[in-house]
């Protein structure tokens, strides 16, 4: 075997820093979702007293992921954990809006406990949802993990700098993706294929808002891509399948893609 490629690898296993494994990142989101919904849990809490133990232990939990990964080790790892399970009141508040908006949303959704068990885009809300309280709390790096984490179990790429609003419905949800600086209001609805992108990714853009701005009571439906930092959906629009929008449009619109579809007869 080649030296210099071998001193290449130890190297590099010498300089990358620690970060525990996305399973278990992901194991501990998990954890929450099924306190919060045991609709998708296996196991039920029979009592108050411990259901306060699994709060301890998820923030416990997380204390352990953050004293485990390089970027937070000279965090104060213990109020964080303990600021993330003081939300969970308020995230379980969100997630109940999203879960009503996807129930009043959807004929084919008979009740909540088919939403919460077996809806895709709840699942990737959750994730979301929990990353985004990560993020405010400014804990590097695991945001961005347990979002990835949820794509991969999804189809559904949401940024944990996003901005949503309650009772957000995603349906279907395959190929959804949601950058970094997007902004999106209260009683959103998506269908599958949506971007909400930027119109470049010029690595100077950084710091910039860079993603769309969808304001409440929008329905953007399957293939729309919208791009830019300056494009504002206004409220009450409807934006059809497989639209290109790069410029805002205002309130109350309907903006629908026209294609030139010719169906020809066979010859007999």
């Amino acid at each position: 075997m080649d030296k210099q490629f071998l001193t290449q690898i130890y190297e590099k296993h010498q300089r990358t820093e620690a970060v525990p494994q996305t399973s278990e990142i992901g194991e501990w989101a998990e954890n929450v979702i099924k306190l919060l919904f045991p609709e998708k849990a296996k196991e039920f809490f029979p009592s108050i007293h411990e259901i306060e133990g699994e709060i301890w232990n998820i923030g416990n939990e997380l204390r352990l992921i953050l004293e485990a990964t390089d970027k937070c080790k000279d965090c104060d790892n213990v109020a964080r954990s303990k600021s993330f399970t003081e939300a969970l009141p308020e995230l379980h508040r969100k997630l109940r809006t999203d879960v009503t908006a996807i129930l009043e949303g959807d004929p084919a959704a008979k009740s909540e406990f088919e939403v919460v068990r077996a809806y895709p885009g709840f699942v990737a809300i959750c994730f979301y949802r929990i990353a985004r309280i990560l993020h405010d709390l400014e804990i590097p790096l695991i945001p961005r993990i347990l979002t990835e984490y949820g794509h991969s179990k999804t189809g559904i790429d949401i940024h944990p700098a996003a901005e949503i609003g309650d009772f957000f419905f995603i349906d279907h949800g395959t190929g959804i993706v949601i950058g970094e600086t997007a902004n999106i209001g209260k009683h959103v609805k998506l269908y599958q294929g949506v971007t909400l992108g930027a119109l470049s990714v010029s690595k100077s853009m950084a710091n910039t808002k860079r993603h769309p701005t969808v304001e409440d009571d929008v329905v953007i439906y399957a293939g729309a891509t919208i791009l830019g930092g300056e494009t504002v959906v206004g409220a009450g629009s409807i934006i059809g399948g497989n639209v290109w929008l790069t410029k805002s449009v205002p309130v109350n619109s309907t903006v629908f893609h026209k294609p030139e579809i010719e169906v020809k007869e066979k010859e007999a």
